[in-house]
């Protein structure tokens, strides 16, 4: 697991960085094992430190579960905080980023979500991506930070 020294030392490379969805959920749920980097993060884009960079997607992403069990507290939580947050930036999906995001499938066989998303922070200038998925390692054009060592940590089931 990525250690609060091992995040700042990212933070500060990096000004722009696109979020994989897990982060916004680990961070609105309190996840006992990642909810303190993911605080620390969003406490840096809320000193205006650095600036998130998250596609629509990951708002339909993270809204499945609360619609699922019909959670509408927990919907309003979601979009109370994560569209009105400082300094984090929602995409919307373009032909240029599905473009971007159809280079990465071909180039690293990376699933189409992790492919959109990772387009989107390319797109909008991001130069570093924090996720939880150790294969997004493989993509070249970020600087990929893992919260931990283990593959396909996406768990929407939160």
């Amino acid at each position: 697991m990525v250690s609060l020294k091992g995040l700042e030392s990212f933070l500060k490379k990096h000004r722009r960085i696109g979020l994989d969805s897990n982060l916004l959920i680990y961070f609105i749920e309190a996840h006992p094992a990642y909810h303190r980097i993911t605080e620390r993060l969003f406490r840096s884009m809320e000193e205006g430190k650095i600036t998130g960079v998250c596609s629509t997607l990951s708002l339909l992403e993270v809204l499945v579960q609360p619609y699922r069990s019909n959670n509408d507290e927990l919907v309003n939580q979601f979009y109370g905080l994560l569209t009105t947050y400082p300094n984090l930036l929602w995409i919307e999906f373009t032909t240029e980023i599905a473009d971007q995001g159809a280079r990465f499938r071909a180039k690293y066989a990376i699933k189409t979500p992790d492919a959109i998303l990772l387009a989107t922070a390319a797109f909008a200038g991001a130069t570093g991506f924090i996720g939880n998925d150790t294969q997004l390692k493989r993509v070249s054009e970020l600087d990929i930070l893992t919260l931990s060592g283990t593959e396909n940590q996406t768990d929407f089931s939160l």
